[in-house]
């Protein structure tokens, strides 16, 4: 940075500041004698910050299993260093928030130093290192010299920042002969924070710069968080999952790591956004932005004329990816739409029946809140391996959106899929899932539908209504049981 703009940074009246609650904090905190009682005295004193304070620490974003009422008892629960590390979070970020300008999109600015906080906090944590707290308010605030390039640029900031955000720093460097993450660092400097946010603040673009290993390990971190950002705000996806992937390398971590990382972000991200306050707008889910980057690495492919072995194994990835459910491995409803449309075409032209089946897993949603999502996860993997075994190659076994899972049955009549949906609910019921030492007990509720000769169905619509109205009544009488539609009786009610 020339001396010319840091005297510009130095004199400008309309920077973030620090403010005093939080200078105040951050003091006792560095003291050698620790004061607990001083510095919830002094955070208590602050009516609005102890709100947000306890409102995030009994968030399900911290997962306490008990309610804290006071700020002493969220510094006993959570630590010193959690508790701090909101009171800066949210004094900045109020202090910030109000400062804005017509020079870009602070709403896709707020979407991405929040998405990067969570990534580098969800990152951490997988990865075992300690400053967990540090590197969340260290992503929070690593792209806040964006805010005053904004301010001492004026308009000539705007087209700069309008980049993709991957290839900003090299941007700004050659407009401006600095970067905003070397702006951020130089504020965070200025608000006397400690080298552990500092730096990763200041090198999160340029890691190799970072000598000391502790530090250099949390600016990687950081650094692939923004990355992980990128994902959910940049127009072409594709670049940043690849990079993404690789980065979990570096890590140690396998690159599926990754994949599994980004769909919780966009759940934790949202959520913490929420107490902060800050509006981030609409969030597309991972799996979306994953379509669109496959489907846009498809076109490329397309339109490009070289038929190696390498291009027919990656369209041949793509189109697995496209068509399978990232979750269970089971066809995801795109896959379901297409392939049951060609079954229903070959039953109604050869006079043969076709069957429905929708399976939904009963108190999912207790499920999730128990055992986290991850345990929700496993008992929807699980599920899915006990229904592959029971399918024919013919057969559409599909995740038709949540806990609602569906199997479609050619040539199969409708006593027939009743017998095969309740030796099915009996497989479900029979096995609990195991997670994390814990035993989870699952049951199904199942609705079957049948197209045969004579049938009032005239269309595959039709089909999915009845098999959906008969699941509804499975889970009205009292779930964990088969319900088959009856034609003449709905049409005669």
């Amino acid at each position: 940075m020339s001396p010319q703009l840091l005297e510009r940074i130095s004199n400008c009246t309309d920077l973030p500041s620090l403010p005093a609650i939080a200078v105040q904090v951050l003091e006792l905190t560095q003291a050698e004698n620790v004061d607990l009682s001083q510095i919830a005295d002094v955070i208590s004193r602050d009516p609005a910050l102890t709100g947000r304070i306890l409102r995030t620490v009994n968030s399900s974003f911290y997962g306490r299993a008990r309610n804290v009422g006071t700020i002493s008892q969220a510094i006993v629960v959570l630590g010193l260093q959690s508790v701090k590390t909101l009171v800066l979070g949210f004094s900045l970020v109020t202090s910030v928030a109000g400062k804005k300008s017509k020079g870009f999109e602070h709403t896709t600015y707020w979407k991405h130093s929040l998405f990067t906080a969570t990534a580098s906090r969800l990152i951490a944590q997988r990865v075992g290192v300690v400053q967990v707290e540090e590197v969340f308010l260290a992503g929070l605030l690593a792209d806040v010299g964006m805010l005053v390039l904004d301010r001492l640029m004026g308009e000539a900031y705007g087209p700069v920042a309008r980049r993709s955000h991957f290839d900003l720093a090299a941007a700004e460097q050659a407009a401006f002969g600095t970067t905003h993450g070397e702006v951020s660092g130089h504020l965070a400097v200025s608000w006397k924070l400690p080298p552990l946010l500092t730096t990763p603040i200041a090198c999160h673009h340029d890691t190799g710069a970072v000598a000391e290993p502790t530090l250099r390990r949390l600016a990687e971190i950081v650094s692939a968080a923004s990355r992980c950002a990128d994902v959910f705000t940049d127009p072409q996806a594709g670049a940043a999952i690849a990079d993404v992937r690789e980065r979990m390398k570096t890590f140690n971590l396998d690159a599926s790591v990754g994949d599994s990382l980004m769909g919780e972000l966009q759940i934790k991200a949202k959520e913490i956004a929420k107490l902060f306050d800050i509006n981030i707008g609409e969030s597309e889910s991972f799996e979306k932005v994953l379509q669109r980057a496959n489907e846009a690495l498809v076109n490329m492919m397309l339109q490009s004329q070289q038929q190696t072995t390498t291009l027919r194994q990656q369209n041949e990835q793509l189109r697995e990816q496209a068509t399978t459910d990232r979750l269970t491995g089971l066809s995801n409803r795109a896959d379901f739409e297409h392939r049951s449309a060609a079954l229903w075409d070959a039953a109604i032209a050869n006079g043969t029946p076709l069957c429905l089946m929708m399976i939904d897993l009963d108190k999912f949603k207790s499920i999730n809140d128990t055992y986290g999502h991850p345990g929700g996860d496993e008992v929807l993997r699980a599920v899915g391996k006990i229904l592959k075994t029971t399918c024919r190659p013919m057969d559409v076994l599909a995740r038709y959106g949540g806990e609602e899972l569906v199997l479609v049955l050619p040539d199969t009549p409708r006593a027939v899929a009743a017998a095969i949906a309740e030796s099915i609910r009996l497989m479900i019921s029979a096995k609990p899932v195991m997670h994390e030492g814990a035993k989870i007990q699952v049951t199904a509720s199942f609705g079957v539908a049948s197209f045969e000769t004579g049938s009032p169905l005239t269309t595959f619509t039709h089909l999915i209504k009845a098999a959906d109205m008969a699941l509804y009544q499975a889970k009205k009488t009292g779930r964990d049981r088969v319900k088959v539609f009856q034609p003449n009786v709905a049409v005669a009610a």
